[in-house]
C-alpha cells in the first residue's frame, strides 16, 4: 500500500485541526492546555484511508508564531502539504511564513483548503480566492487546486477528500533507501512498556527485535515493539508515522530532535556544509558569524553561520556556508533545513545539506571554495571522488559515503566499482569496506621513500627503519590497517623491502668505512673471547674508546647479521656461545627433566647477572619453560 505523509500549514485559528477532525474523525489536539486555550501548541497526528486505498498519515502543525519551531519539526518528512487559509481572514503572516518554510524544506506537492466558508458570502469568497491565487503565484502551489470547505457544515468535505485522493495518486513513491532513519518528534513513557518515541520514518525500514542507536548520543538499544497509526506491526517502512517502544532505556536519555537509526550508520558532528538561501523577504543582509537557530528533521540547535567567500549575504542570494553548531547533530546529504533568527524570531532562510560531516574551513581559501562547488554536483562519481580525496589518510567507509552522498545502495556500489576500475580510488579493507584516493596513495609512497632516504643517510649502519617509527611519521588518523595495506602494496611493487621489524629502500646497503670495519672485528672478538661473560655495552665503549653512537650502530649491525644475540637491552652474547650453550642445555634437560638456577649457573660458569638473563632468553625463545623455580624443556621448542 502506498504510504503518504500529509502536513497541514497555515495561520493560527484558520481551522487546520477542525478540518482534520472532519475528514478523519480524530481530534489532533490532545493536550489539556490546547483544549483550554483552543489553539494547537504541539504536533498532532491522525490517519486517513483514501478511496484509492492510499494510506495517509497526517501531521497537524500549530499555527501560532510562538510555535513555528514545532511546525518546522512537523513539516520535515511530509510528502504533500495542505495550506489552510480561512475565508474570513485570507492570507495572514503565518500563512506566508509557513509557505516559505515548506519551500525551504523542499516540499513539492500541495494544494489550498479555503476553510470557514460558512462564515462568508459568495462575493467575499471570490475575492479571497483571487487573493490566494495571487499569493501562491510563483510558488510550488502555483496553479494547484483551491478547495472551499467548511468543517462545521460539512460543505466541500467530500470534494476535499476527492482532491486529496487525486493529488496523492500523482505523488511518486519514495525512492528506495536502505538507510533507516526516524527523527523523533515525541518522547513519552507508557506504564508497563517503557520509553516510546514517535516520528515520521523518512527512509529505510525497521523490524521488531532489531538493534538501533539513538543519535547523537550513541545509546544502543533494541526495538521492543512497533506501531503504525495505533496498530501493532512487525515492520515499518518509509512514509509511515511510526511509534517505537525501546528496550531498556530511560525517557530522559531520548529527546525530540534525536534520530533513531541502525548502529554506526550515522555520524554526529558539530559542523555541516550547506547550500543556504537567504529569503528575499528579509530586510537586511546577514553577516558572518551571526547567531541563528538551525532546524533540521525535528531538532533545533543554536549555531553560527560562517560565510566562506563573502562578508554578508544579500536578501535573495544563495551561498555555500558552514554552520557551526552548539550541539551535535546527525544528518545526511540533501537533508533540508531552516534557519531562524533569535530576536525577533522569524524565518531567515534555509536549503539543503551538502556535507553532513565536514572539516572546519578557513574563510576566503580559494581551494576550499572551489572544492565545495563540487558538492553541488549530482553525479555519483564526482561526489565520491571529492569526499574520498578530501578524507586523505582518514579513509572513508561505505557507511560514511552513504551519508555523505545520499546515494542508493546500487548507485553507490556502481560508482565505486567505476572509480576502482579506473584506479581513482583504492579499497584498503574488506570488512568494513574502506577507501582511499589514489592521490593519497601516491603521497604516501613519496613520503615513505623520502623518510627512508633521510633515515638511511642518518643511520647508514642500520639495516632499515623500524616499522613503528615510520608509522609515527604519519598523521594519527591513519589506521594501522591502512598503513600496513599501503606498505604491502609498496613491497609487492619492489618499491621497498621489509623484514619482520624493519623497512628499507631496495638500494640501501650497510657499508662500513675502513676504520669501522676494524672496529667491527674488534667488537666481535671481544664478545667471542669473553664467551658467556661478555662485556656490558658501557664497558665495551670504555674498553675500545669509541663513541656510543658508533658502537651502537656496529653492535646492532652484528645483531642483524646474526653474529651477536641481544639478550636484554644492555647485554649481548656471541652467537656461537649461545648456540653451544643451547645444545648443552637441551641435552641436559633431555637427560634430567629439569634444571634449577644454581645448576644452570654451574653449567655456564658465569655470574648471576648473566645466568638470569640467559634463562629468561631461553624462555622467551621457547626453548625452556619455567615450572616453579626450575626450567623444563618445551615440547614445542624448535631446536
Amino acid at each position: 500500500m502506498k504510504q503518504i505523509i500529509l502536513g497541514t500549514a497555515g495561520h493560527i485559528d484558520h481551522g487546520k485541526t477542525s478540518l482534520i477532525k472532519a475528514i478523519s474523525g480524530i481530534d489532533t489536539d490532545r493536550l489539556k492546555e490546547e483544549k483550554q486555550r483552543g489553539i494547537t501548541i504541539e504536533l498532532g497526528f491522525a490517519a486517513i484511508d483514501l478511496p484509492s486505498k492510499i494510506h495517509i498519515g497526517v501531521v497537524d502543525v500549530p499555527g501560532h508564531e510562538k510555535f513555528v519551531k514545532n511546525m518546522v519539526a512537523g513539516a520535515s518528512g511530509i510528502d504533500v502539504v495542505v495550506m489552510i487559509i480561512a475565508a474570513d481572514e485570507g492570507v495572514m503572516p503565518q500563512t506566508r511564513e509557513h509557505l516559505e518554510i515548506c519551500h525551504l524544506l523542499g516540499v513539492e506537492y500541495g494544494f489550498v483548503a479555503l476553510t470557514k466558508i460558512d462564515m462568508v458570502d459568495e462575493e467575499w469568497l471570490e475575492l479571497v480566492m483571487e487573493e490566494v491565487k495571487e499569493f501562491t503565484q510563483g510558488t510550488f502551489l502555483d496553479n494547484s487546486p483551491i478547495v472551499p470547505v467548511s468543517a462545521i457544515s460539512g460543505e466541500g468535505i467530500n470534494r476535499f477528500v476527492q482532491t486529496l485522493d487525486e493529488y496523492c495518486r500523482q505523488i511518486p513513491e519514495r525512492e528506495s533507501n536502505s538507510l533507516f532513519r526516524l527523527p523523533a518528534d515525541r518522547v513519552f513513557t507508557i506504564k508497563g512498556f517503557g520509553t516510546v518515541i514517535t516520528g515520521t520514518l523518512i527512509s529505510g525500514k525497521i523490524g521488531t527485535g532489531e538493534p538501533v542507536m539513538i543519535y547523537p548520543s550513541g545509546i544502543k538499544t533494541k526495538v521492543r515493539g512497533l506501531q503504525v497509526h495505533d496498530q501493532s506491526v512487525s515492520e515499518a517502512e518509509a512514509g509511515m508515522r511510526t511509534a517505537i517502544n525501546f528496550q531498556g532505556i530511560e525517557k530522559a536519555t531520548v529527546n525530540r530532535g534525536d534520530v533513531v537509526a541502525r548502529p554506526d550508520t550515522l555520524r554526529s558532528t558539530y559542523m555541516t556544509d550547506v547550500e543556504f538561501h537567504y529569503l528575499e523577504s528579509n530586510e537586511r543582509p546577514i553577516k558572518n558569524r551571526e547567531n541563528v537557530r538551525f532546524h533540521t528533521g525535528t531538532s533545533e540547535i543554536p549555531c553560527n553561520i560562517i560565510l566562506l567567500d563573502r562578508e554578508e549575504i544579500i536578501p535573495g542570494e544563495t551561498a555555500i556556508v558552514q554552520l557551526r553548531l552548539d550541539a551535535p547533530v546527525a544528518c545526511v546529504r540533501d537533508d533540508r533545513f531552516v534557519v531562524r533568527s533569535y530576536s525577533p524570531v522569524r524565518t531567515l532562510g534555509g536549503g539543503r545539506i551538502l556535507n553532513p560531516v565536514p572539516k572546519k574551513h578557513k574563510r576566503f581559501r580559494q581551494g576550499v571554495i572551489e572544492g565545495l562547488q563540487n558538492l553541488l554536483a549530482r553525479d555519483p562519481e564526482t561526489l565520491i571522488n571529492f569526499h574520498v580525496q578530501e578524507a586523505g589518510y582518514s579513509e572513508l567507509s561505505l557507511s560514511e559515503l552513504t551519508i555523505m552522498t545520499n546515494l542508493s545502495t546500487n548507485q553507490l556500489e556502481n560508482a565505486l566499482q567505476a572509480l576502482l576500475s579506473k584506479q581513482t580510488i583504492i579499497q584498503t579493507d574488506k570488512d568494513p569496506k574502506r577507501y582511499v584516493h589514489q592521490i593519497t596513495v601516491d603521497k604516501f609512497k613519496n613520503d615513505v621513500i623520502r623518510r627512508l632516504a633521510e633515515y638511511h643517510a642518518k643511520h647508514p649502519l642500520k639495516a632499515g627503519m623500524p616499522k613503528g617509527e615510520l608509522k609515527s611519521k604519519f598523521p594519527p588518523v591513519m589506521s594501522n590497517k591502512m598503513f600496513n595495506h599501503l606498505i604491502q602494496r609498496m613491497v609487492q611493487s619492489d618499491s621497498i623491502y621489509q623484514t619482520e621489524n624493519n623497512i628499507r629502500l631496495p638500494e640501501h646497503e650497510v657499508r662500513l668505512a675502513e676504520d669501522e670495519s676494524d672496529l667491527r672485528q674488534k667488537i666481535l672478538d671481544a664478545f667471542k673471547k669473553e664467551n658467556l661473560q661478555p662485556p656490558l655495552f658501557k664497558d665495551l665503549i670504555n674498553c675500545l674508546n669509541i663513541r656510543p653512537e658508533t658502537a651502537k650502530n656496529i653492535v646492532m649491525l652484528l645483531v642483524n647479521e646474526g653474529r651477536l644475540i641481544k639478550v636484554k637491552d644492555d647485554l649481548f652474547f656471541h652467537a656461537d656461545a649461545i648456540t653451544e650453550l643451547k645444545t648443552r642445555l637441551v641435552d641436559y634437560l633431555k637427560s634430567n627433566g629439569d634444571i634449577s638456577t644454581p645448576e644452570f649457573k654451574e653449567m655456564t660458569g658465569a655470574s648471576r647477572k648473566y645466568t638470569i638473563p640467559l634463562l629468561e632468553y631461553f624462555d622467551s625463545a621457547n626453548i625452556t619453560i619455567r615450572v616453579g623455580d626450575n626450567r623444563k624443556l618445551r615440547k614445542t621448542g624448535s631446536f
